[in-house]
C-alpha cells in the first residue's frame, strides 16, 4: 500500500461522509496523539518484535500524514512539499556524500552538521544557540540536548573526572539542604533546584560517557520494574498482599529477584 492510499484515507474521514470524530481534529489534538504513539513505537522498538514495530510505525505515520493534510487543507503546504524541503535539507547536510567533503568519524559528522545548521539558521543574527531546542521536550533530554549544545561552544569542562568533582559538590549542597530541612522548614522550592542541580550535573556525567541519560533512565527503571513485578508474584504465589509483608522479607525477596531477573 502506498502513502497516497493513506493520504486518500484521511481524505475520506475528513470529508463530508467521512468520520465526525476525524472532522474535527486540529493540529493541536493530533499532536498529543502523534506523542503518545511515538512513545508506543518507543516501547515496541525496545520489544524487538518486528511485527509490533511494523504496526506502531503505521501509526506514527497515520498522525504525521493526518497533520500533513490538515495543513493542505489550510493551504499552507502538502505531502510533495514536506517531502523536497527535508531531502533538500538532508543534501545539504551530507556534504560529505553529496559534495566533495571528506570526513572520517560520527563525531566530526556531528560537528559539521552543527555548523551547517547553524548556518541555516544564521546564528550570527544574535539568536541563541539554544533556540532550536523545543521546550516541550521531556526534562532529561532537553537537559541533555541544552548541556550538549551549550558544550559545543567551549563552555565545558575538558574531562569528565571535572564533571564528577561538580557531581560531589552538588550532592553535599543537596545534603546540606536536607539537613537544614530536618532542623527548620527550609522553603521547598530551594530542595526542589538543589535535587534538579544533582541531575543536570548527571545528565552531564552521561553526555562526557557517550550515554543517553533518556535512554538509560528508561533502561534503568524497565530493571526496577521487571524485579518489583518478580518480586510482587512470588508473594502472590503465597496468597499475601505485599503491602503487609516484612520489609525484611522484602529485601530478601528483592536481592532473590535480581539474582533472577536481569
Amino acid at each position: 500500500m502506498k502513502i497516497d492510499a493513506i493520504i486518500e484515507l484521511i481524505e475520506t474521514l475528513r470529508g463530508e461522509k467521512g468520520c465526525p470524530w476525524d472532522k474535527i481534529q486540529t493540529p493541536q489534538t493530533i499532536l498529543a496523539y502523534l506523542l503518545e504513539e511515538t512513545y508506543e513505537l518507543m516501547d515496541a522498538v525496545e520489544s524487538a518484535d518486528p511485527a509490533e514495530i511494523c504496526g506502531e510505525l503505521g501509526d506514527v505515520l497515520f498522525h504525521i500524514l493526518f497533520l500533513v493534510s490538515l495543513f493542505r487543507e489550510m493551504g499552507y503546504f502538502n505531502i510533495k512539499d514536506v517531502v523536497d524541503l527535508n531531502v533538500k535539507k538532508m543534501i545539504r547536510r551530507h556534504p560529505h556524500v553529496f559534495g566533495d567533503d571528506t570526513i572520517d568519524s560520527a563525531d566530526e559528522v556531528k560537528k559539521r552538521w552543527y555548523k551547517i545548521k547553524m548556518e541555516e539558521k544564521n546564528a550570527a543574527s544574535g539568536d541563541s544557540i539554544l533556540d532550536s531546542i523545543p521546550a516541550s521536550l521531556p526534562a532529561l533530554m532537553r537537559a541533555y540536548r541544552i548541556s550538549e549544545r551549550a558544550g559545543r561552544t567551549g563552555f565545558d569542562w575538558e574531562e569528565i573526572s571535572g564533571v564528577m568533582e561538580k557531581v560531589e559538590e552538588e550532592w553535599s549542597e543537596l545534603k546540606t539542604v536536607l539537613k537544614k530541612q530536618k532542623q527548620s522548614s527550609i522553603d521547598q522550592s530551594q530542595l526542589a533546584l538543589e535535587f534538579g542541580d544533582v541531575l543536570f550535573t548527571l545528565v552531564n556525567v552521561a553526555r562526557f560517557a557517550n550515554i543517553h541519560p533518556e535512554t538509560a533512565l528508561r533502561d534503568a527503571t524497565n530493571k526496577f520494574e521487571r524485579r518489583f513485578r518478580y518480586m510482587e508474584k512470588c508473594i502472590a504465589n503465597g496468597q499475601r498482599d505485599i503491602r503487609w509483608v516484612s520489609q525484611k522479607e522484602k529485601d530478601a525477596l528483592w536481592e532473590q529477584a535480581k539474582n533472577t531477573i536481569d
